[in-house]
Order: structure tokens, then C-alpha cells, then sequence
């Protein structure tokens, strides 16, 4: 069988085989689920076809989802039969936002095989057409994209309904009375016009304690309260097991059946009540209680072994211990902007850095012993310059439009590129000088080739940092 050859997914819908699932290839061959599976052999010879199994199907699922749940947000939700609903509230910042949660998790998908689509709205309705359609603006998606069954998707389509919009205009009694209150309802949960509280799945595996309240609350005090008593019980419910939290979502079911969450994590497993319901009560102002909360629950969707340390009687325990200072910095930025630089054993000065967790262990490497600046531009940027070739530092550069006269000069450094990562660097050489202005900044100035010899760089100019 050869690898690219259109395959699709087949399972029975009353007394017809139909396709179920179909990969790309056969999509790009006209192939859809719900196809007759005769029509899609007939259309493409050679078909490769295999049986559908919903129940692993869902079972795939249903450990996805588990995942999401782990790393993104505390409410996630099946999409059956091959979606997940993931309410990113108040957890998109710790991956640099929506647009970075969304390309974090497209390249994990990837990384494990899975082709998925992502798509952010305001309504799961519309999450949902947008992720599975491609359309300009909601009105303008097919009617398929309301989450109809065929029952009311192919008598609409006959009487002219094809598009979203066609349907928001016609007058809603007379659909009503016709299809039922539940065509009505999808339209209305798409624009946001009637609530569609989400389903959040609840793992068995994971440490959790609940508090219901005889009456709602919704004051600060008394959220706050409940908090500190909820912490308190979730580690209890650890320490038989000797593990310390990573991660705690606190989750607030409000009496209107919707759901709010606030997620925090520890650079370390810990199981200090106080630590813990300090970093939930930074963000409980974040949270909207509505019309009264009924019911509050705390999980511990990602715990470790914790490890106990012997406490000195010559030295506190917690001296030098900065991880309650990560732990509140990383909650309140997020995780992806608060890290520690590490050496990396390259001469390319922008190879030569990465960043590791703030509390991550010595990773080995040293930091090289000659001058390296203090800032480091993401790209090097290019400079007009006035220089004596081929080993005279500059006299003038001109940067962003502002000329600086060079009082000192430094250098040069040679550092030639990596042959072995590409074979363009086989002969790239960089020339690099640290200069001083008449007002005493200090920059990182390099000229692409060895000034003379045009197979060596461009002979340009570039800044690529400064010193402190």
C-alpha cells in the first residue's frame, strides 16, 4: 500500500456503510465524512479503508482531553465526536497569551502525530463552527455548523436554508413550530444570546475536595474563607500519598450552573496550606462570583513526590529559598516570562544562550570568559558605520537614525559560523567590536565578513547588544 494513499474511516448508519473519518488526501479527492462509502470507491480507485471504532475513538479522546486539562486550563470538555472544549479564562497568559496557547498547542498536536485546528470565540457554538469551517464571518457558515443532526439539516437545505444567516433571518415562529425549539436554541447559543455552560470532565485519578454551601456566597471574605479552609483539605489529602502540588485549579460552580476557574502553579511540589492559598488569593479578584457561588472545588491535577530537606539549627530552612518569590512572580506573569539564562556551548553569540525554569538545577556549562553585553538584541540590527577596512573599528555608526561619535574602541573578536548546521556558515565570518560613545553607552558592534574577502559576508554592519 503505498503511504500516501487516501484513507478513510468507515462505520454503518442504519443499513448504509458511510465514511466516517477521511485524511487529508482523500479530502483533497472530494471524500467527506458522511459519504456513502460506495460513492467514495467509486470516485477513487484504490480507496484504502478501515473500520471505525468509536469507542476508542472516544477513549483517544477522553486521554487527550485529560492532557489539556493538565497543562492549559481547569475546565476542559469533549466535543464529541472529535472536538474539545477548552475555556481558556484567566489561563492563556502564563503562554503568552491566546495567540501563544494556540500555537502551543498546535505544535505539541503535531508533535504527537495529531492534526487538529484551533479556533478562539466567545460562545462555544461559534468555537465550534469556526474550528470545523472556514468562513469570513459567522453568518456566512453552512447550517452544518450549528450542530444539527440530519434530521434537521437535509429537510432545511430543501426548503433553501444553506447558510447561518439565511437562518437568523427567517421569522423564528413558523421554524419553530416546524423543526422545534432546538434549531432555535443552537441559533441563539452561537450568538450568545442564550448560556451554554460548559461540561468540565472530572479525571478519577486526580487529588480533589469540594465545599457546598448551604447558602451562595459572593462576598471577598467570605471566597477568601473558603479558600483557605479548601487548601487547607487538599493537603491533607496529599500527604498520605507524600506528594506536594505543582499545580492547583480552584474551580467556583456559580448557581446559574456556569463555572469560573483560577489556575496556579509552584516551581517545586509543595504542600504548605498558607503558600497555596496565598497564590489562589492573589488572582480571587480575577473571578466574577454572579449571582452567588454554591459550591467551590480545588484539584491537584499535576502533584510530584515531595522530597523533604533536613532543616540546620545554625541556618533557617527557608534561607536562600526563593521559591515563594518565583512562585508569586510566575503566577502573576506567567511562566513563559520569568526564566534563567544558561550558557550554551556555541561562538554564535545568539546560539550561545537559552533559557531554562528560574529554579531549574546547574546545567554544567560555563559562561565564556571574554566581554559579552549585558542585553542582547533578538536579531541583529543593521548600522551605517564610517570604518577603515579591514580591522579598524568604526569612528561613526548610525543607529535608528541617531549618528553616535565612537570615543573607544575594542576588538576585533573573530567568530566564524557553524559549518556543520548549515552549509552556508562554512565561510561566514562576523568581526566584533565593542565601542563607546561620547556619552559613555557601550555597544556590541559586529561587520559580517572579514573585510576584505566578499565570500566571507556582506562586509555590512550590525549592533547586536549593549553593555550595562
Amino acid at each position: 500500500m503505498p503511504l500516501d494513499a487516501p484513507l478513510v474511516c468507515a462505520g454503518t448508519e442504519g443499513s448504509r456503510r458511510i465514511v466516517t473519518a477521511a485524511d487529508h488526501a482523500a479530502q483533497a479527492l472530494g471524500i467527506h465524512p458522511g459519504l456513502p462509502l460506495a460513492q467514495a470507491q467509486a470516485r477513487v480507485p484504490g480507496l484504502v479503508i478501515a473500520p471505525a471504532d468509536p469507542a476508542a475513538d472516544a477513549a483517544a479522546l477522553d486521554r487527550l482531553a485529560i492532557w489539556v486539562l493538565r497543562r492549559y486550563s481547569p475546565l476542559v470538555g469533549n466535543d464529541p465526536p472529535d472536538g474539545l472544549l477548552i475555556d481558556i479564562t484567566g489561563a492563556a497568559h502564563r503562554l503568552g497569551g491566546e495567540d501563544g496557547l494556540c500555537a502551543d498547542l498546535q505544535i505539541r498536536l503535531r508533535q504527537a502525530g495529531i492534526t487538529g485546528r484551533t479556533a478562539i470565540a466567545d460562545t462555544i457554538g461559534a468555537a465550534h463552527a469556526r474550528a470545523r469551517f472556514t468562513a469570513r464571518t459567522i453568518p456566512d457558515l453552512p447550517i452544518t455548523a450549528l450542530r444539527l443532526g440530519a434530521d434537521l439539516v437535509i429537510p432545511l437545505r430543501r426548503l433553501g436554508f444553506m447558510r447561518i444567516a439565511e437562518l437568523e433571518a427567517a421569522p423564528r415562529a413558523p421554524l419553530a413550530r416546524r423543526f422545534g425549539a432546538h434549531l432555535g436554541r443552537r441559533l441563539d447559543q452561537l450568538f450568545g444570546r442564550l448560556p451554554e455552560p460548559l461540561q468540565p470532565i472530572t479525571p478519577a485519578d486526580i487529588i480533589r475536595v469540594r465545599h457546598d454551601f448551604a447558602e451562595p456566597i459572593g462576598t471577598a471574605d467570605a471566597l477568601a474563607h473558603a479558600t483557605h479552609a479548601l487548601t487547607a483539605a487538599i493537603c491533607a489529602a496529599l500527604e498520605p500519598a507524600g506528594l506536594g502540588a505543582r499545580r492547583l485549579d480552584l474551580v467556583f460552580h456559580r448557581v446559574d450552573a456556569s463555572l469560573a476557574a483560577i489556575r496556579i502553579g509552584t516551581a517545586r511540589p509543595l504542600r504548605d496550606a498558607g503558600r497555596l492559598a496565598k497564590l489562589l488569593l492573589d488572582r480571587l479578584d480575577q473571578v466574577d462570583p454572579g449571582f452567588g457561588v454554591e459550591a467551590m472545588t480545588l484539584a491537584a491535577p499535576l502533584a510530584e513526590p515531595l522530597a523533604y530537606r533536613q532543616a540546620s539549627s545554625l541556618q533557617p530552612d527557608r534561607a536562600g529559598d526563593v521559591s515563594a518569590l518565583i512562585d508569586t512572580l510566575t503566577n502573576r506573569l506567567g511562566a513563559a516570562r520569568l526564566y534563567r539564562a544558561a550558557p550554551v556551548e556555541s561562538d554564535i553569540p545568539e546560539r550561545s544562550v537559552r533559557r531554562i525554569p528560574a529554579l531549574a538545577p546547574p546545567t554544567g556549562a560555563t559562561w565564556p570568559s571574554y566581554p559579552r553585553p549585558s542585553r542582547l538584541l533578538p536579531h541583529p540590527e543593521p548600522v551605517d558605520t564610517i570604518a577603515l577596512l579591514p580591522d579598524q573599528p568604526p569612528v561613526q555608526f548610525t543607529w535608528r537614525g541617531k549618528p553616535r561619535r565612537i570615543k573607544r574602541a575594542d576588538g576585533p573578536e573573530r567568530v566564524f559560523g557553524e559549518w556543520w548546521r548549515d552549509a552556508a556558515e562554512t565561510f561566514a565570518v562576523r568581526d566584533y567590536f565593542v565601542v563607546e560613545d561620547g556619552g559613555g553607552a557601550r555597544f556590541w558592534l559586529f561587520r559580517c565578513g572579514d573585510g576584505e574577502d566578499a565570500g566571507t559576508g556582506s562586509q555590512r554592519w550590525y549592533l547586536h547588544g549593549f553593555f550595562g
